[in-house]
């Protein structure tokens, strides 16, 4: 049984094809450029073993990009279907479920116009999982749609810590509170931890840290979220490459009147201009930032301690919040590749038993490994994520009994 997954951005498609039966990767690609005026889309399909495939021409809405898509997955000499027919089901990420989708869900006309009423809560995410769903409803006709909610694996969480403290009523009939991103990295890696541990995730109390260009933490307990970083939006939480994370909310009428902004043009400054590359004034990404800190950059500095002292601050808040803590664990781009920033977040934490294996963490990217020493009272894991692997897991275990 195939699984093909979609991610839909504003102006790209990533894909991955799954072959259910051994959980193995059959091809993946990304489209780019879609939409975009004045230049050609471009398309790098990838199959292992293969070398890469590329094309170039006009991609005017995720619609062309898809049927691209399908036309190389289904290509004589570079494709790995025959036809259409060997894919069970579409997994799609889908940025929000708000209080509606609580688990993944296959996502039918009904729930197609429900999700186009969460288009507020997330306007530069929602409209592109929502395209990609409905090209694939016109193009794979009979192929059922699955919606994979960053936000889903978070409503576990009580009322005290998804409350906001203003008027109930606003929770009530607007839907403001808490609800917590990239859910699905949060779930997948818990999962992965506890078996690499051999324990029942069921009985740890566990912290994943997922940081990379966008960051955020899960305090898990008992498998389930208690708490978590990211809030209403994905802009609350840790400093993140280029959002500023938490700040006080009398910080947005100051910098209306100083800058003379909109309300919009602040919700933009403070996704796109802030955190790292803010504070520093030289890069959102980390590997720019350690760079400039070795030429002596202190603004670049100033930025790294701040990114590393909100992680500390967070894990110490969540140890708290569950009463103790059995596993903490890296992942996503920063998480995985960084050393040092691994190693820092966790010397920041040695008041709570947590020690890392500093010769062992150094030679480490992108692996499964148990990074903490005999003594530690804390396991300290790093797990690459996969949630492309998770989605086409959900995906499956909805459709498989469908005949």
């Amino acid at each position: 049984m195939k699984i093909l997954v979609l991610n839909s951005g504003s102006s790209s498609l990533k894909y991955k094809l799954f072959d259910m039966t051994d959980r193995s990767e059959k091809a993946s690609g990304l489209v780019e450029r879609i939409g975009m005026s004045g230049v050609n889309g471009r398309l790098v399909h990838k199959v292992p073993g293969q070398d890469p495939y590329y094309v170039e021409q006009p991609m005017p809405d995720h619609k062309a990009a898809l049927r691209l898509v399908l036309d190389s997955l289904m290509d004589g000499d570079r494709g790995v279907l025959s036809s259409l027919d060997e894919i069970a089901a579409v997994g799609h990420r889908i940025l929000h479920g708000k209080d509606a989708f609580k688990q993944s869900s296959i996502i039918d006309n009904e729930a197609l116009e429900k999700l186009k009423s969460f288009m507020e809560f997330g306007p530069l995410h929602m409209p592109a999982n929502i395209m990609g769903i409905e090209s694939c409803m016109q193009l794979m006709e009979g192929i059922p749609q699955v919606g994979v909610f960053d936000t889903a694996f978070h409503q576990t969480m009580p009322k005290k810590a998804f409350l906001y403290a203003i008027p109930y009523e606003l929770y009530e009939e607007h839907g403001i509170r808490r609800y917590g991103f990239h859910g699905t990295s949060h779930r997948y890696v818990s999962m992965r931890a506890a078996e690499m541990l051999g324990k029942p995730l069921a009985d740890l109390k566990m912290i994943t840290m997922h940081l990379g260009n966008g960051s955020s933490a899960a305090a898990i307990k008992g498998g389930k979220v208690v708490d978590t970083s990211m809030g209403f939006t994905p802009l609350e939480g840790f400093v993140m490459g280029t959002r500023c994370g938490d700040i006080d909310p009398a910080v947005v009428p100051c910098l209306q009147q100083k800058l003379g902004l909109t309300s919009q043009e602040i919700d933009t400054f403070m996704n796109r201009k802030c955190g790292l590359l803010g504070i520093s004034g030289v890069s959102s990404d980390m590997r720019d930032i350690q760079r400039a800190i070795e030429e002596g950059n202190q603004r670049a500095k100033d930025a790294y301690d701040v990114f590393i002292y909100r992680l500390i601050k967070y894990v110490g808040a969540y140890f708290a919040a569950m009463g103790g803590l059995d596993v903490l664990v890296f992942t996503a781009g920063i998480g995985e590749n960084d050393h040092l920033v691994r190693q820092h977040v966790c010397e920041g934490l040695e008041a709570l038993g947590v020690k890392i294996d500093i010769v062992k963490n150094a030679g480490l990217r992108a692996k499964e490994a148990v990074l903490s020493t005999p003594e530690s009272k804390v396991q300290i894991l790093l797990v690459p994520t996969n949630e492309e692997l998770m989605i086409a897991t959900d995906a499956y275990e909805l459709v498989k009994d469908i005949s």
